[in-house]
């Protein structure tokens, strides 16, 4: 990133195609919310596809709400029984060149922060930045003073070489303090650590839930945006896919606000998951240090 202030956007017209298929067993009459479909910021969508068919196979009905940051939620009253869940797009990559949201704070005469920086810097339910404010200060002590993007680039690195990858190795109520204690870790942990780290240095940090071609195994992906003086840029700590390619699903504070799929009311076990993403052509190389933006 300091390598290279201007942003880097996705090569423009590259195709993306993704989507899920997941099948969950409805134990009680439930209502369900799922974030699995690309965000509107994300692209022009050539084609796209949701479904979702109850016990007798006939379809569900479907309700779509869409947030400001693009994302969109769909909702599904099912009954018991088995529940299967399709979705398919085919996108062409969005000109990623900043949602311009949010006063730029370190910019000559903005030195208010919007409320989409200020949500950013409040801890979370599974990012307690005010808990880690002593230790970033003392591990980071190079970054006092330093522009947004050097110190979240700082923290992204340190995140990345002091974590061990490992499918398996947190559950669903792992935090960011026990990340660090454990020292392993998912995606979603990796980005929730590097989130914390960052809103503990005062850099406004959030989690994006992405499609991810070149990921695997492949599955639903977790990466990190900071806000800086450029817009809002994309950090990968776990280094397992080429940013350019990420195609946004949701985003929020951490993974309660991007989770693909919520049940509301009801008991709902997921059975199976299967997760694609493919962008045509060769995956570009991504050296996790100039600035890439997504959409």
């Amino acid at each position: 990133m300091p390598a290279s202030p201007t942003p880097k956007s996705p090569r423009a017209g590259s195709l993306r195609e993704v989507g899920c298929a997941l099948g969950f067993e409805v134990v009680e009459p439930a209502l369900l919310a799922f974030q699995i479909a690309i965000a509107t910021t994300a692209g022009a969508v050539l084609e796209e596809q949701l479904t979702c068919t109850g016990p007798d196979g006939s379809a569900l009905p479907i309700r779509e709400i869409t947030d400001e940051l693009g994302g969109r939620t769909h909702l599904v009253t099912a009954p018991r029984g088995p529940l299967l869940l399709g979705y398919s797009a085919s996108a062409t990559a969005a000109d990623a060149a900043g949602d311009g949201r949010g006063a730029r704070y370190d910019t000559p005469g903005h030195d208010m922060p919007g409320l989409d920086e200020i949500v950013a810097l409040r801890q979370s339910r599974y990012c307690q930045s005010d808990a880690l404010v002593g230790f970033a200060a003392t591990e980071f002590p190079g970054t006092v003073g330093a522009p947004p993007d050097v110190v979240a680039l700082a923290v992204a690195s340190w995140v990345f070489e002091r974590l061990t990858y490992a499918l398996g190795s947190s559950g669903p109520l792992d935090t960011a303090l026990d990340t660090l204690h454990s020292g392993v870790g998912v995606c979603r942990d990796f980005a929730h650590l590097t989130i914390t780290l960052c809103r503990a240095l005062g850099v406004p940090a959030r989690l994006a839930a992405v499609y991810a071609p070149g990921l695997s195994p492949m599955d639903f992906h977790a990466v990190v945006e900071v806000r800086t003086a450029s817009g809002w840029l994309a950090l990968d700590p776990s280094r397992l896919a080429p940013r350019p390619t990420l195609v946004r699903i949701a985003t929020g504070r951490d993974a309660a606000d991007t989770a693909f799929a919520t049940t509301l009311r009801g008991d709902v076990e997921l059975v199976t998951s299967r997760v694609f993403a493919s962008s045509d052509g060769d995956l570009p190389a991504d050296d996790h240090v100039r600035a890439v933006q997504i959409g």
